[in-house]
């Protein structure tokens, strides 16, 4: 089973924030999906699917984002996901914003939600979606920058993310990160030419 973890805050008051364009990207696969959130017994909510015999499982945490890795890690230990199956999408301030990077393993970036992930997993080895956010925001303001909400004209934008997210997420499911790796440095080869 292919895990793909969201992360951001949960409730209304957060729902079009920059940081929870990990949240974002899993709402618009689910509803291209037609597959809706349930609640678990651990603090996230869950939905589940299937592409071509290959099960999946989406995460949205509610623990809020600085303490993203505990229900991360009781969400592996619950299906005994191998971390390699593990694929966490988050904002990141420090790629262009409305582009996509993906990462096999490494650090935090910097990323409170990712920090917490990697201790609570007791290491770095997962693979990532990062979506850039923009950092359009002064020294000692980044808190208020990524609470900030997206910007009405940045919605045309942010559905081209999430459509390549969403093409990405499925190669995943169906193949692995290898697999979604190659397919991304095709689809930016294309936009390039």
């Amino acid at each position: 089973m292919q895990v793909i973890v969201g992360i951001g805050n949960p409730g209304i008051r957060y729902k079009n924030n920059r940081h929870n364009v990990g949240f974002q990207l899993l709402d618009y696969y689910a509803e291209k999906k037609s597959i809706e959130f349930k609640t678990s017994k651990f603090d996230y909510y869950f939905a589940e699917g299937e592409i071509d015999n290959n099960p999946f499982l989406l995460v949205k945490p509610v623990s809020y984002v600085n303490n993203s890795g505990i229900p991360v890690l009781d969400v592996v230990n619950e299906y005994g996901v191998s971390l390699n199956n593990l694929l966490v999408v988050v904002d990141d301030i420090n790629i262009p914003i409305f582009s996509i990077r993906l990462r096999k393993s490494g650090g935090d970036g910097g990323h409170n939600g990712l920090s917490s992930i990697i201790y609570h997993l007791n290491s770095n080895n997962f693979p990532r979606l990062r979506i850039g956010v923009g950092n359009n925001f002064t020294k000692g303001k980044l808190p208020d920058y990524v609470l900030s909400d997206f910007e009405e004209k940045d919605i045309t934008e942010l559905k081209k993310v999430f459509d390549l997210g969403t093409l990405l997420i499925d190669d995943f499911i169906k193949y692995g990160f290898e697999r979604m790796l190659i397919s991304y440095s095709k689809i930016i080869k294309q936009q390039k030419n």
